[in-house]
């Protein structure tokens, strides 16, 4: 941690959620605490940034910073770094926030200052920030969006859902924003959706995203936040997959204190999924399923593994490598011997399937049911993989994208 190091609090939301009414309110509101905002939008011209300019006390003139057409947790990562750094230089200020764009994803801005950068060297990070519109989530994953969020385009495009969920796993502290456009019911449904996603997230509701600066700007990051994720946590909740390489450890719940039907479990299995079967079964999840992420094994000749992440209607499976099982002897042996919590099965080595679902009023025996329809059978387990028509990438870091035609 660098010392006298300026605190930094990244600010994410989709577009719409009130992040702009948020700054607004924190420089009108911030008192003695002089706050520095640098603003990210993807067109040519912010328009975040002269609204927040505009609406901006004396005492903080000059500190709007803007980074427009691009977005800073990809392509501007460097033009964000070297903007904070200057920032630093030319002027003394308490605490910088980031706005990041509606588009963007906070772990890799946040990245940049957690590591051995230039930026890293000034600042330090105090919190990840997720402004939601509670309307918005509701529509999205509750009663509501369920019978209508699927059906977006066929194309490489992420939707919406992607970045909600997102956002509120990296988070630390939630802002339920535009409460009153929800019913107390549809409240309390939402903030328990966004517990099951982030399980120890400050959750704090709010209209017009009003809230008392210091509670904003407290520090809480921690760096291994990832693995407090509700899927990870459900993930590691019931230790490793089992040693048979048919049903072993049909499925692990997490049922925590639900009022709204928000449970999640895990799917394990040491047997691949047959490509189609499987493919067709992630193109028609049930919209129940809020959230489902972990590692695949698809029955292939490529012998990768994949990396499944669902987000409402959105699928995506990425090849993330080899099996170490199927690496020569020497490579393999090597790995296992620095990596010895490794697990590792007789037959099958390292291949699995791994699945957290986390998600509201989920048939989870129904869903069981459809996974372990797509596992190969004794029979096909035998025959040559090669056989079988491949959906799925061939190459490491390749991606598979999945968005569910109209019913």
């Amino acid at each position: 941690m660098p010392r006298d190091a300026i605190p930094v609090t990244i600010l994410c939301g989709s577009l719409g959620a009130g992040k702009t009414t948020l700054l607004n309110h924190l420089l009108h509101e911030a008192g003695d605490r002089d706050v520095a905002v640098l603003i990210n939008d993807m067109g040519e011209i912010n328009v975040d940034a002269d609204l927040v300019s505009q609406n901006a006390d004396l005492a903080v003139e000059g500190g709007v910073t803007e980074l427009s057409n691009g977005c800073i947790c990809c392509e501007l990562q460097d033009d964000l770094e070297i903007a904070v750094v200057r920032l630093a230089a030319d002027r003394d200020f308490d605490h910088l926030v980031v706005e990041a764009s509606g588009i963007s994803e906070p772990r890799p801005v946040a990245r940049l200052f957690a590591t051995g950068s230039r930026a890293a060297a000034r600042y330090e990070v105090a919190s990840i920030v997720a402004v939601v519109d509670a309307r918005q989530f509701h529509d999205a994953f509750g009663d509501a969006g369920a019978a209508t969020r699927r059906g977006a385009p066929d194309d490489a495009t992420r939707p919406l859902s992607d970045l909600l969920v997102e956002d509120v796993e990296a988070a630390d502290f939630v802002l339920l924003n535009k409460t009153d456009l929800v019913t107390a019911a549809e409240l309390d449904a939402v903030e328990e959706m966004v517990h099951a996603l982030r399980p120890d997230a400050e959750i704090h509701r709010t209209e017009h995203s009003r809230v008392d600066p210091e509670r904003l700007l407290r520090s809480r990051y921690d760096p291994e936040a990832v693995e407090r994720a509700g899927w990870k946590r459900a993930l590691d909740a019931d230790g490793n997959a089992g040693d048979e390489p048919g049903h072993a450890h049909d499925h692990d719940h997490a049922h925590p204190e639900t009022v709204y039907g928000v449970t999640s479990f895990t799917y394990r299995r040491r047997r691949p999924f047959h490509p189609e079967r499987f493919r067709a079964t992630l193109a028609d999840l049930p919209a129940s399923v809020i959230r489902a992420k972990g590692t695949c094994w698809v029955a292939s000749g490529a012998d990768l593994a994949y990396s499944m992440h669902q987000a409402g209607p959105s699928v995506r499976v990425e090849a993330t490598g080899p099996w170490i099982a199927s690496l020569p002897e020497f490579e393999r042996d090597a790995y296992r011997r620095n990596h010895p919590d490794l697990d590792w099965d007789d037959r099958w080595g390292d291949r699995r399937v791994e699945l957290v679902f986390i998600g509201r009023g989920m048939d989870e025996e129904d869903l069981i049911a459809a996974l372990d329809d797509c596992l190969l059978t004794d029979a096909e387990l035998s025959d040559s993989w090669d056989a079988f028509e491949n959906a799925f990438p061939t190459e490491a870091d390749e991606e598979w994208v999945v968005v569910e035609p109209t019913p």
